[in-house]
């Protein structure tokens, strides 16, 4: 067999390996919608509307993206959102408003129109990932009841997390869960007749 002939074996032979290499790389899918651990006891007389969640779009990817130092960011290939992160967000944070408010989110749905209804904007400014360190979300949110002007307000929560993926996912988890009670509580204050207030910083 010619050296030439014996090259382009050599040469197949180690893409094949390669190949099989990174076919064999498993890719892992999180979600940020946690386990349901309460039980309802009571019903509010009111619903809440979660409008779709707006997101920065720098996260706006399948792949995780984490930082790097001040500048620079990865794209995880092997570590990716189950759905498209905006989904993922508005469905943990209504989740969580639901459960604090004792009540459940209606939009998309038909709802009885005598019971009164908040509707909840969410924009997210910022998605910040620092694997091992923090989980950071920064946000600017609004309530608005069917009567007098909307809350709004701005809220930056951060999360200590360990090591590996699964406890940055846990971290974000913990920040939408921190950021839903924030506004449960303006909620809270608009439906008993109160002056509602932002969180104070």
């Amino acid at each position: 067999m010619s050296t030439a002939k014996l090259l382009k074996l050599g040469v197949f032979a180690v893409l094949g390996l390669l190949l099989a290499g990174c076919s064999s790389a498993p890719t892992h899918f999180y979600t940020l919608v946690p386990p349901s651990t309460v039980t309802p006891t009571s019903k509010s007389p009111y619903l809440i509307e979660v409008l779709p969640v707006t997101i920065p779009a720098q996260v706006d990817q399948p792949q995780m993206v984490v930082r790097q130092g001040d500048d620079q960011v990865q794209l995880v290939e092997a570590e990716q959102w189950i759905a498209p992160l905006g989904n993922e967000i508005r469905e943990a944070f209504a989740d969580r408003l639901g459960d604090e408010l004792g009540t459940h989110d209606v939009y998309g749905m038909p709802h009885a129109k005598k019971a009164p209804l908040y509707r909840v904007r969410l924009h997210v400014q910022r998605f910040d990932s620092a694997l091992s360190h923090y989980a950071q979300i920064n946000a600017t949110w609004s309530v608005q009841g069917e009567k007098g002007p909307a809350i709004n307000c701005v809220s930056q929560v951060r999360q200590s997390v360990g090591a590996g993926y699964s406890a940055l996912v846990q971290g974000h988890q913990q920040a939408i869960a921190a950021l839903a009670d924030q506004v449960a509580g303006v909620v809270r204050q608009m439906a008993s007749g109160a002056t509602a207030n932002c969180p104070a910083e």
